[in-house]
């Protein structure tokens, strides 16, 4: 039955061998009756001493040459997460298949001695034991297991480790086998209030109200209690067993960029189960939610994050279908790391928001999810809100109050920003967003 390591992995594709509890003992034998045909002088036993040190040498080599993924005996193995991209804190199921590459009597019977286990890192097995299915035939393994990652980013999954003995059972040989996978993990995100999308254009949608879309130009989203009954896409409605409403990208949804400061983040490094770092995957997932939930609303999305070096040219208004376009917006979160000091961080978040304005398209709004401003960065920051509604959740662990924190709401608010601070360890995402949409009010 095959485990799981997740300590480190074997190098190479080289075999490991050694004597089994068989072969010490042959060995160990052997070496006594070397040893006392000598003192006593007695040729054969020397002669049977020696022979059992050569069987278990001989097996040995034997062993370390025969390659188990080439020749004539050659296996192979596939293998298969579901889902991929995974999401953080949710089961995976892992698929592994063993089988021959050529059916011949030595595969089969190499596959028959077979045992096998499975290399993951920590990060994806943090917590749960593994529990694995295994189905055992003539001709293939079929292995089937679940993990559950906890840390968003992406995770060596694998190669098999074989391990099998020589027909003599004197020796066992460790190989790896096949090659390892990458698993993705993206963050979690929460459903969040789709009433607070009307604050980014619904009312302009509705006062469009039957004008006809074409297909280019008009998606389809669930109907929510208030929508214009003009705009139910009837034909739809009757197909799927409910309402559909069409909403028009290019006329009435105002285009939205989600800003995250990566400012929010721990710098590269640090713990994944500290509470810092748990802090900055609340950020993530945070501004990942909303980005979602506004695509999903029918707006135009880009996600885009603090950068020294920020091309926002780089993150185009999503287009196509939505759940394309949301998978490239979580696909964006996996690999996000914090800078390196507060300093850079504030001066990638001021870099980034420069180049925002002077990319700004008419009538685009932005959410943010900030860390609480220095001086640099709030100059540069709260000149965005211009005209039109911008909103900002300034995330500040800790209970005790914060000058820069409270100095950054009120720049931001006294702007024309709607921004409300955020305890990450306390709020939820959802509380936080309901609690930003009444602060517009």
């Amino acid at each position: 039955m095959p485990g799981l390591r997740t300590g480190p992995r074997i190098p190479g594709r080289l075999s490991q061998v050694r004597p089994t509890v068989r072969g010490t003992a042959v060995l160990a034998a052997g070496l006594v009756l070397v040893v006392a045909g000598t003192v006593l002088g007695l040729t054969d036993v020397v002669g049977l001493g020696a022979a059992g040190l050569l069987v278990v040498a001989a097996a040995w080599t034997w062993m370390l040459a025969r390659r188990i993924d080439r020749g004539p005996g050659a296996l192979r193995v596939s293998r298969r997460v579901e889902p991929d991209p995974a999401v953080r804190g949710s089961q995976v199921t892992t698929r592994l298949l063993v089988s021959p590459v050529s059916p011949t009597a030595t595969a089969l019977g190499r596959l028959s001695r077979l045992q096998i286990s499975e290399q993951a890192a920590g990060e994806l097995c943090e917590h749960d034991a593994l529990r694995a299915q295994v189905v055992s035939h003539p001709d293939r393994i079929a292995v089937r297991y679940r993990l559950r990652p906890e840390h968003r980013g992406r995770w060596a999954l694998g190669p098999v480790l074989t391990s099998r003995v020589d027909l003599f059972g004197l020796v066992r040989a460790v190989q790896p086998l096949g090659e390892a996978s990458t698993v993705s993990v993206r963050p979690r995100t929460t459903g969040l209030e789709v009433r607070g999308s009307r604050a980014f254009g619904d009312l302009a949608r509705s006062a469009s109200g039957a004008r006809a879309s074409s297909s280019d130009d008009s998606v389809l989203r669930d109907y929510v209690a208030g929508d214009d009954p003009r705009r139910v896409h009837w034909a739809t409605a009757a197909r799927r067993g409910q309402l559909m409403v069409r909403t028009d990208e290019n006329a009435g949804m105002p285009p939205v960029t989600v800003l995250l400061d990566r400012g929010t983040l721990p710098p590269p490094g640090t713990d994944r189960a500290s509470s810092t770092a748990q802090d900055g995957e609340w950020a993530i997932e945070a501004a990942a939610s909303v980005a979602v939930m506004l695509l999903a609303a029918g707006h135009p999305v880009r996600l885009v994050t603090s950068s020294a070096a920020p091309a926002v040219g780089t993150f185009p208004q999503s287009t196509g279908r939505r759940s394309e376009r949301a998978a490239q917006l979580l696909d964006d979160t996996i690999d996000l790391e914090g800078h390196t000091s507060p300093r850079d961080a504030e001066r990638a978040l001021a870099t980034t928001a420069d180049a925002l304005r002077a990319s700004r398209r008419p009538g685009e709004l932005t959410v943010a999810v900030l860390a609480p401003l220095g001086p640099l960065s709030t100059s540069a920051v709260a000149p965005m809100a211009g005209t039109g509604d911008h909103w900002a959740l300034v995330v500040a662990p800790g209970p005790l109050p914060d000058a820069a924190l409270e100095d950054s709401l009120t720049t931001l608010r006294a702007v024309g920003w709607h921004a409300v601070a955020v305890d990450p360890r306390t709020s939820t995402i959802s509380a936080a967003w309901n609690r930003l949409m009444e602060e517009r009010r």
